[in-house]
């Protein structure tokens, strides 16, 4: 393998987080900010690009640090490497809500693509760079635009979706219907497109948007129940910055308690 081998375990139900296992000399790469714990024998460096042997040379990491704020990521990345002796442990946690995946490159052709924002860490030797989207459709209606992250390599790589990930494993030619926000992660083998909504009532009046996304086998693909911006879309619709208004959520006080605790003022 050209990728670190780490062990990992996966803590939490709704609030996940993920610990890594290293031997001596072993890293992981993850995104900025995303470390929770690490012991003490663990060194965390800060760098450009994602530390692939496809990663070398200055010009090499500019180029690689370029990719990633296309995707909208960080310039930068981190690195944790083990230097002691034995085994150590550095955990990382999820940003919001939702599952971790665990994904083990080696099994899925070698390639994943996912969506931007979804990649939490990875064994170093995992590249993590762009893949861009073929189709003008998908670029302009599919959600994620015309950039899309690409995993490749032969080791364990970690993705955050929200809510609850279903995994669906798609027969040659079977086509799959999803929400265009929805959509994780899939094999490099899996076709994706873009089209309307059937008929102008749905497209109008179904509350889904006018596009939807279709996934078209061989290969496997996660969905998410809950996309960051959908969950972000109803926490700010009962804001009070957008009019939204405290619901007395059952309580026998109802308004009384917004005048106490200075909801009215």
């Amino acid at each position: 393998m050209n990728a670190h081998e780490i062990d990992y375990r996966i803590f939490g139900d709704d609030l996940q987080c993920v610990e890594i296992e290293l031997d001596t000399q072993e890293t992981v790469i993850a995104e900025a900010g995303g470390m929770m714990m690490m012991e003490n024998s663990i060194e965390m460096n800060t760098i450009f690009g994602d530390g692939s042997k496809n990663d070398s040379g200055i010009v090499n990491k500019l180029f690689s640090a370029g990719k990633r704020v296309l995707t909208g990521e960080s310039l930068f990345m981190t690195t944790f490497t083990h230097l002691g002796m034995g085994k150590a442990k550095v955990t990382f946690a999820a940003p919001y809500p939702g599952k971790i995946i665990p994904l083990d490159l080696s099994l899925m052709g070698g390639r994943m693509i996912c969506q931007k924002e979804a990649f939490l860490c990875a064994a170093k030797g995992v590249e993590i760079g762009i893949a861009f989207q073929k189709r003008l459709g998908v670029g302009f209606f599919g959600g994620e635009g015309f950039i899309m992250q690409k995993l490749e390599g032969d080791g364990m790589a970690f993705l955050h979706a929200g809510g609850t990930v279903v995994r669906k494993s798609l027969q040659a030619g079977e086509v799959l219907n999803v929400d265009t926000g929805c959509l994780v992660a899939m094999t490099a083998n899996v076709d994706y497109n873009i089209r309307l909504q059937k008929g102008i009532k749905n497209s109008l009046f179904g509350g889904e948007g006018l596009f939807i996304a279709t996934l078209t086998g061989p290969g496997e693909v996660w969905i998410q129940s809950m996309p960051l911006s959908r969950l972000a879309d109803r926490i700010y619709a009962h804001s009070p910055k957008a009019g939204g208004k405290r619901k007395g959520e059952g309580s026998i006080l109802g308004g009384i308690g917004d005048l106490l605790d200075g909801d009215r003022f």
